[in-house]
């Protein structure tokens, strides 16, 4: 699929389908689009009174134009209020018309959309995200595709001409959503510390990035024993990631992103049972997966930031090593753990890597994590948890999942929560008691930052999507990448 900028008349496009955007309450068809009416002999106006649209945010309405006619479906879409206009009401918009136009066998596809702001650079841009995420199909493990209609070939941006800059960077973003995607979707036998280590080694290859991968015994070297207690039960060695773009000039800022990076929790000794969703937690690394996804769009942009991605990549397995409840295990930092808990494992593997990145002389670190299930109670699916001490961070960070429209929301560090993970015998336990489990987990990674500002985002809920949701299909949905690209890049103005 291509997608071209036109700056093409309205009046005169032609193409299978013609998409038009309209706000709420505000469907009354009025100067060129009422002109538009007249030209396809009122058909507009009738599917408005029929259907009684009204222009509701992503409600969509199509017809048939008269055998002949330039345009052979006209398709329209709700926009909401003017007044609540955002990047991502386009976003979601062009999304829901894509998927009306494939399904219609539309190849040649047009749109007429306001723009937001009056920032067209933006405006292409989300469109173009909108469309491209929500037609991304994955069938890499069917043999053979339930998908085989007529795909979109050429989608026209009317009114966008001299925008090409912004249709490139939508795709670079796409194509680091799509590889988290990707990483999150394929089962544990697909993706392991292996695979995830051979995927940032192709990043790295193709992308000019510089890429270190410590084995077990490069860990074992720098203490990492946190990480390592989780890993030692797996038939596969642990892998830790570390990628590094660097930009041509000096940077204007040196900034780390942290990926849990499980690719299979069984829940160690601690076993998951049924009815936990054990089957899913092939999407334990989704935190990696975000990291990488950020990593391919990020080497791509080029913006003027030193970044560090970085992932501690293993699976918590059961074997005659695994280690016990009630172990105790020293991070590279020191700092004693009572393992109170082995299917609290993300956060272990999180300790070792933010005790390395916080050693790179950085200006911030952000981890993400699918940690912990209290998360999605408190917040929901659709909503990561934002925990930090740090309030510049914090800005940085929700400013670029507004811009992304994926949606986090700050949680507090109750530093009098950090009582229930006191242990008798080691620093720390592991887990605290279960209220304010979101909470304690935070507390519990920060307490291997020493001098770095330093934000955690839980991301168990968005990671993944049981039915089609706005531009994402039923399934993984790369969450974090184009927040994470925001952030980088608003880091560096």
């Amino acid at each position: 699929m291509t997608i071209q900028l036109s700056d093409q008349p309205l009046l005169e496009w032609a193409g299978d389908s013609l998409a038009i955007g309209l706000f709420e309450d505000a469907v009354e068809l009025t100067g060129e689009l009422a002109t538009l009416d007249q030209k396809f002999s009122g058909v507009l106006k009738e599917l408005i009174a029929e259907e009684e649209f009204k222009g509701k945010a992503n409600s969509t309405i199509f017809t048939r134009v008269n055998p002949g006619s330039p345009v052979r479906k006209l398709i329209l879409v709700g926009l909401g209020k003017p007044d609540a206009l955002k990047l991502d009401t386009l976003r979601r918009a062009a999304a829901a018309v894509a998927r009306v136009a494939k399904k219609q066998k539309s190849k040649i596809l047009g749109f007429n959309f306001p723009l937001w702001n009056n920032d067209p650079a933006a405006s292409a841009q989300a469109i173009a995200e909108g469309i491209e995420l929500a037609l991304y199909q994955d069938n890499r493990f069917k043999s053979e595709p339930e998908d085989k209609g007529s795909q979109i070939e050429t989608v026209e941006l009317l009114g966008f001409s001299g925008q090409e800059a912004a249709i490139t960077r939508a795709n670079q973003i796409v194509s680091g959503v799509n590889l988290a995607r990707e990483l999150v979707a394929a089962p544990a036998n697909a993706v392991t510390p292996i695979t995830l280590a051979q995927t940032a080694q192709a990043i790295a290859k193709d992308h000019g990035l510089q890429v270190e991968i410590l084995e077990k015994e490069d860990c074992e070297k720098l203490g990492m024993g946190a990480f390592l207690g989780v890993a030692q039960a797996s038939e596969l060695p642990p892998k830790f990631i570390h990628l590094t773009y660097k930009p041509e000039g000096t940077p204007k800022k040196k900034l780390a992103i942290i990926g849990k990076g499980v690719t299979f929790d069984s829940g160690g000794l601690n076993i998951k049972g049924a009815g936990s969703g054990i089957e899913t937690m092939k999407m334990d690394m989704g935190g990696a997966a975000a990291t990488l996804g950020a990593a391919k769009a990020i080497a791509q942009i080029k913006p003027d930031v030193e970044v560090h991605f970085i992932s501690a990549v293993a699976e918590n397995m059961i074997s005659g090593r695994a280690m016990h409840p009630g172990d105790i295990l020293t991070a590279s930092n020191g700092k004693t753990i009572e393992v109170n808990n082995t299917d609290a494992e993300g956060r272990l593997t999180l300790a070792d890597a933010l005790v390395f990145a916080d050693k790179l002389g950085l200006d911030a670190i952000v981890d993400l994590a699918t940690l912990t299930g209290a998360n999605v109670i408190a917040l929901g699916e659709d909503i990561a948890g934002l925990y930090t001490p740090d309030d510049a961070v914090a800005s940085q960070l929700e400013k670029a999942a507004q811009t992304s429209g994926e949606k986090i929301w700050r949680m507090p560090m109750e530093e009098k929560y950090f009582e229930g993970l006191k242990s008798g015998i080691a620093d720390m336990k592991n887990t605290g008691p279960r209220p304010g489990g979101s909470i304690t987990a935070a507390l519990f990674l920060k307490q291997f930052v020493k001098d770095t500002p330093w934000a955690h985002l839980d991301i168990a809920g968005p990671v993944w999507t049981d039915k089609e949701n706005g531009y994402n299909g039923a399934g993984a949905t790369g969450y974090g990448v184009r927040t994470l690209v925001n952030w980088v890049e608003g880091s560096g103005e």
